[in-house]
């Protein structure tokens, strides 16, 4: 893998600065509502707000003249503060002043859980570094800038005489063989990606980082510039047991102008609520901005620029296991559907909102086109709810005068059409009438061949296999015990297949379940799918968020450290499976 710097640039890196550390037992007693913090180290007073699982925090200081704020007794909804100096009132779950009205903002803190359930509060460095040596917008011939939609979050932009692709995912599934791609992709996908002068790839997530997509196109071009963001796990974690020869991939650092040419530059940005690992992206051309905030939850921490000429984002949900892939307890179906029903809306609300404040002059609702189209996630399909862009699109008209756009694949955004008139015809060209827009078929059979392959691997016909896999993997000193199924297609046991304990207390595997008090937790995968991401090391993301397990926990709780250790932490180098195997010869 060659690092290379092809293109200028300048300005001080981004960085995040530790302003206030939570210790495990001051989380666990946060109340719902606001929170009042002084750092005893620095004297300086924070405010954290908290409703159910989400968290918002600030500096304890008013906007105006430096004040700091109490709380608002004239709140009976416990959400506002008021400011000991003028009486300047902020709504902290909103994080806008309601007194004086329609005035500021709060400038928000990243809120991180660290590995021990403890929270920190951070404040990133500049935090606007897009207004560092800004452009004044310049006229836009027609056809100067284009942006075609191709499938999912992969946008082909004609940037003047540079072409630039987002997130190539356009042929094979995502996370095992969960995710399918909804529209058909432009027959031309292929020869789009030879033309591209480079491609951005958010972050390691199989739909955006697609190695079946990316091995078609290092077949002809291996050398094309691909640029990443600086996260904590490299996005190309796993390039060399992909087998695809890239040799071009660039990791640049976040919030600096990565300049192309004269008129192009781009800047890479990282995630306020996952910095180690998701990114997204604001590109300008000739002084106009397109912000691409892909799946981020709070991207830049929740500071983006504002009145962009186009902004797009997800918008889908549906991007996970949780709930329809857990049983018992409260998960009954009609707990789940609804479940569902409400968080999609929160979702498409909140979307909606944030168009609203950022104030986009065009925005694309999109890396949310999958389908669980293998016949065997039927039910997933059927259960798993997802928005409607249209809806989301029409949400947004009712509350502003932002300009939305539907792709479909092949269709071309004229952005300076766009801008200058948006009822003009040309301004997006549809793909021709007749084009297929959905599939309706999937070549499921090399990739299924492929996980099927380690089901017979000569690893697993030792049981010691486990005891190596989980000492690998590094977690421990946790009191969860986990009990592992490998199943069928319908999550029946596997004839032959291992059923097994964990004891992540102290990494030990025994027969029956500890007398001690203990979380528990029961986890059903598919073989092949388990197989082949034990056999090698990948992330469980391809378990979870693929909906190839079934899952029930007792006591209900989200243990996070575990997942996320399986599903961010795990050590960049798989197994030595080959040593493994002398060993047991």
């Amino acid at each position: 893998m060659c690092m290379q710097r092809d293109f200028l640039y300048s300005c001080i890196e981004q960085t995040t600065e530790i302003l206030l550390h939570l210790s495990p037992i001051e989380v666990a007693n946060l109340k719902e509502g606001i929170n009042f913090f002084r750092n005893k180290n620095t004297g300086k007073d924070y405010i954290l707000y908290k409703n159910k699982n989400h968290l918002r925090a600030c500096k304890n200081m008013c906007k105006h003249q430096g004040g700091l704020f109490i709380k608002d007794i004239e709140d009976l909804d416990g959400r506002s503060v008021r400011c000991t100096k003028h009486n300047w009132k902020l709504d902290v779950s909103t994080m806008k002043y309601i007194n004086p009205p329609s005035s500021f903002c709060q400038d928000e803190l990243v809120v991180e859980m660290d590995e021990e359930n403890g929270l920190l509060l951070l404040e990133l460095n500049p935090p606007n570094p897009w207004d560092s040596e800004p452009r004044a917008p310049e006229h836009l011939a027609f056809g100067e800038v284009q942006i075609t939609y191709l499938a999912h979050a992969c946008m082909d932009l004609k940037l003047g005489d540079k072409r630039m692709v987002f997130d190539p995912w356009l042929i094979g599934p995502a996370f095992a063989r969960g995710w399918w791609l909804l529209h058909e992709p432009p027959s031309d996908w292929l020869e789009r990606l030879c033309q591209a002068d480079l491609i951005y790839i958010s972050h390691m997530h199989s739909d955006h980082l697609s190695y079946p997509t990316l091995k078609k196109l290092a077949e002809r071009r291996p050398d094309i510039p691909i640029y990443v963001g600086n996260t904590e796990r490299p996005v190309f974690w796993n390039l060399n047991q992909s087998g695809v020869q890239l040799t071009n991939i660039n990791v640049v650092p976040f919030g600096i102008w990565q300049q192309v040419d004269k008129n192009l530059r781009f800047m890479i940005l990282m995630d306020g609520i996952h910095p180690e690992m998701d990114t997204c992206i604001i590109v300008e051309y000739k002084g106009h901005k397109i912000l691409n905030t892909v799946d981020c939850t709070r991207p830049n921490g929740g500071r983006l620029p504002e009145k962009v000429a186009l902004m797009m984002s997800d918008f889908a949900g549906g991007a996970s296991g949780f709930p329809m892939t857990f049983s018992g307890g409260k998960f009954t179906e009609e707990w789940k559907a609804e479940f569902i029903k409400t968080e999609r809306k929160k979702l498409l609300n909140y979307k909606a909102r944030l168009v609203k404040d950022l104030q986009p002059r065009i925005y694309c609702p999109f890396a949310g086109y999958f389908v669980e189209s293998h016949p065997s996630d039927k039910y997933i399909k059927e259960t798993n709810i997802k928005n409607d862009p249209n809806e989301l699109n029409n949400l947004i008209k009712k509350n502003s005068d932002v300009i939305t756009w539907t792709p479909r694949p092949g269709a071309t955004l004229d952005l300076s059409r766009m801008l200058k008139d948006p009822t003009d015809s040309k301004g997006i060209i549809e793909p021709p009438n007749g084009t297929k827009i959905y599939k309706d078929s999937w070549d499921f059979g090399p990739y299924l061949k492929v996980l099927n392959a380690a089901v017979e691997d000569e690893i697993f016909l030792h049981s010691s296999w486990i005891k190596e896999y989980f000492t690998w993997a590094g977690f421990k000193d946790y009191n969860l015990v986990v009990r592992m199924i490998e199943t069928n297609e319908d999550f029946s046991p596997f004839p032959g297949g291992y059923d097994y304990l964990v004891d992540f207390l102290d990494l030990s595997f025994p027969k029956e379940r500890p007398s001690r008090e203990h979380s528990y937790e029961e986890i059903r995968s598919r073989v092949d799918v388990i197989r082949y991401v034990v056999k090698n090391g990948l992330l469980w993301d391809d378990l979870y968020i693929g909906f190839q397990t079934r899952l029930q926990r007792d006591p209900d709780i989200y243990h996070h450290l575990f997942w996320n250790h399986f599903q961010i932490k795990l050590p960049l180098m798989p197994p030595n499976w080959r040593s493994f195997l002398m060993h047991c010869g």
